[in-house]
């Protein structure tokens, strides 16, 4: 029990700033087809309705987690579609710093067969620019369900099991 009125206020303040939820920005996916499918017929419909569907679905999870306040891309939103996110020298963390955000979070989808698919979540703070997670789950399957038990897996087991560094 606490007694004395300058140690409940220390608890309270420091219980609120435990609790308070890092804002991060979450790009869209990113498809990285090295196959030869990809190569002779180009992007599949199929797989970019699938990726299409990552982003959001991370968001959503991050945001009920309670440990991330998700931050809209907004104003930025017409530049992250139009850079290559995985190869820009760091525009993701420029862009989520303009937007108040603590984290940057981009992902991509690498194809490398027509059944090998590697799912990638990478979060950088930006403060610094620093790789703070980089997390990887492979998928031999291309369906709806296959990419969305990989991101899930990664969400439960990856994303969610730590405290980020940029919180601290």
């Amino acid at each position: 029990m606490i007694r004395s009125p300058i140690a409940f206020i220390l608890f309270v303040c420091a219980t609120a700033a435990a609790a308070e939820p890092v804002r991060a920005v979450v790009f869209d996916f990113e498809l990285i087809d090295m196959s030869l499918t990809g190569e002779m017929k180009g992007k599949s419909k199929d797989e970019l309705a699938r990726l299409a569907k990552m982003a959001p679905e991370l968001r959503n999870k991050l945001a009920a987690s309670g440990r991330y306040e998700v931050v809209a891309l907004g104003a930025e939103e017409a530049n992250a579609k139009a850079a290559n996110l995985q190869a820009c020298g760091g525009c993701d963390v420029a862009m989520a710093k303009r937007l108040g955000a603590d984290v940057s979070i981009t992902g991509t989808v690498q194809k490398a067969s027509e059944r090998i698919f590697n799912i990638n979540v990478y979060m950088r703070d930006t403060k610094t620019g620093e790789l703070t997670k980089a997390v990887s789950a492979d998928i031999r399957d291309d369906t709806d369900e296959a990419w969305a038990r990989g991101l899930s897996y990664l969400i439960r087991n990856r994303l969610l099991t730590e405290p980020d560094k940029a919180a601290q």
